[in-house]
């Protein structure tokens, strides 16, 4: 965690200059640059924010987050760099943008009526609810009189605070107790661990955590969808705010940001809780057998091992006799062409299975146009693998005929399905696929992808999976769904995001 005691000296010296400066002007006759223009001056936007996933978090390729990368598209709009700076928590926050420390706050707090005297509040496009939590072996909390007399435990200055504080003016007797040393995750493994009974959370971070924490279930809502904001002082004067505003506008017109919520929300729907704890059992117990392989022949392939070894669970459960009724087979399940056309002649030995699967997924890789930005190109390259090239690109097709755009998931990912009905596949070059199955196809390794970063990269998380203590299952006891079944689970909550159309 970055210590902010620095950054507020630095906050401070800034603050005396501009009094300084202010002076200078008056004497002068000059009238004061606004908050735009000193920005601009200085060439740096300054923010201030939390760890978390639906926040800011340091990735192994640099800073990342939903909020992180629309500050960060910001501040290229306006010609200048972004020097973010990490609080503790919420309080923290809250404080530096009262003394006008930072000129926008991304703290995942949704607009509330006791902002509107402290802070201009910016809609990022995202809707949050306040859920209730708790722990699948105890009774289900059917409403708020059910938690009368349960400890109800919330982060600090969060949004949840001013819901239940509303429902506390009927049930005097209700109680909550705020953490500040804890974050959603936090909360979450206590309440997965049976620490804690019961616990309120925003439903976008549960979104985004909920894989990890499969013993965690939703009990109901405090409050109808908000919106999450950004803060920024009042102190300002209307320029950044009016700024802040016209660049969402934008994002929003031209989809910028509808495609960013797909590919930071847009996949979390895949896992159920049988499905999830599979998963978690066969990382810990079945991928250390293969682990050096996908390790190895992704880096021969210049591969992310974690996606290759994500395809090889989607594919085989990570079994290295696995064979499906189609005849294909193996750990990457490769068919016959495919093993011959990349040169294994063993499609049941993981090493020559996974060696083959890293190749074919590279070669299918830099078949996909260039322009295509990633994080879509490998969605693009996924759905190939499973659908066919030619497939994807009747589905591309008829996503550009419809006025959308060829080169995003979010949006060829509505067509590829209507490859399955004789009404739009007769009107394509290659006609019949199940084309719904690469859209599962993507989404499931997009989401077990996410749990072995979590599991495998502790840069990732404030609190990893990998301490939970999980039952010692064995492979005999453990239901596994059938190679490339849909693993759906409960949608997330409202997120103000429009689901595909399949």
């Amino acid at each position: 965690m970055i210590s902010l005691m620095p950054q507020l000296k630095h906050f401070r010296t800034g603050a005396c200059w501009l009094a300084i400066a202010s002076v200078v002007m008056i004497t002068s006759g000059c009238s004061r640059p606004s908050t735009l223009e000193e920005i601009r001056s200085e060439g740096v936007l300054h923010v201030i924010t939390r760890n978390a996933p639906s926040v800011y978090y340091e990735h192994r390729d640099g800073p990342a987050g939903f909020e992180y990368e629309l500050a960060k598209s910001f501040a290229d709009s306006l010609g200048v760099e972004l020097r973010v700076r990490v609080a503790e928590d919420n309080t923290e926050i809250l404080s530096v943008l009262d003394r006008n420390y930072a000129h926008i706050g991304l703290a995942g707090l949704t607009d509330a009526p006791e902002y509107d005297n402290r802070f201009r509040t910016v809609p990022i496009g995202l809707k949050s609810q306040s859920v209730v939590i708790y722990n699948r072996d105890m009774a289900k909390p059917e409403n708020i009189e059910d938690l009368v007399d349960t400890p109800i435990h919330v982060i600090a200055n969060s949004s949840h605070i001013r819901y239940l504080q509303e429902l506390q003016a009927e049930h005097p007797d209700l109680t909550w107790q705020q953490h500040a040393e804890l974050d959603a995750a936090g909360l979450l493994k206590r309440i997965e661990s049976g620490e804690l009974q019961v616990a309120v959370v925003a439903s976008n971070e549960l979104a985004i955590n909920h894989v990890y924490f499969p013993a965690v279930k939703e009990a109901f809502t405090l409050n109808d969808p908000a919106r999450l904001v950004w803060l920024l002082p009042i102190e300002q004067d209307d320029t950044l705010y009016e700024a802040a505003q016209g660049f969402f506008s934008v994002l929003e017109a031209d989809g910028t940001l509808d495609q960013l919520k797909e590919r930071y929300y847009g996949h979390l729907d895949r896992l159920n809780y049988v499905g999830a704890r599979t998963f978690v059992h066969h990382v810990r117990n079945r991928l250390p057998r293969y682990e050096d392989l996908f390790r190895d022949h992704a880096q021969k392939n210049g591969l992310d091992w974690r996606l290759l070894a994500a395809i090889g669970y989607q594919e085989s459960h990570w079994r290295p006799n696995a064979v499906s009724p189609t005849g294909v087979r193996g750990m990457m399940m490769l068919t016959l062409n495919t093993a011959d056309y990349v040169g294994i002649d063993n499609r049941l030995d993981p090493a020559q299975s996974v060696d083959g699967g890293a190749r074919y997924f590279s070669m299918v890789h830099e078949r996909i146009p260039e322009r295509i930005p990633e994080p879509d190109r490998t969605w693009f390259a996924l759905a190939s693998y499973n659908v066919g090239y030619g497939h994807l690109e009747d589905a591309r097709r008829l996503t550009e005929a419809a006025g959308k755009n060829p080169d995003r998931w979010m949006d060829v990912k509505e067509f590829l399905p209507l490859l399955a009905q004789k009404e739009w596949y007769t009107k394509t070059r290659f006609g019949y696929a199940r084309g719904h199955e690469p859209v599962i196809y993507v989404q499931n390794i997009r989401r077990y992808y996410d749990v072995l970063a979590w599991m495998k990269d502790p840069t990732q998380a404030s609190e990893q999976v990998a301490s939970q203590e999980l039952p010692d299952l064995t492979d005999d006891v453990l239901t596994e769904p059938p190679l490339g079944s849909d693993e759906r689970s409960v949608l997330p909550r409202d997120l103000g995001l429009t689901p595909p159309t399949l």
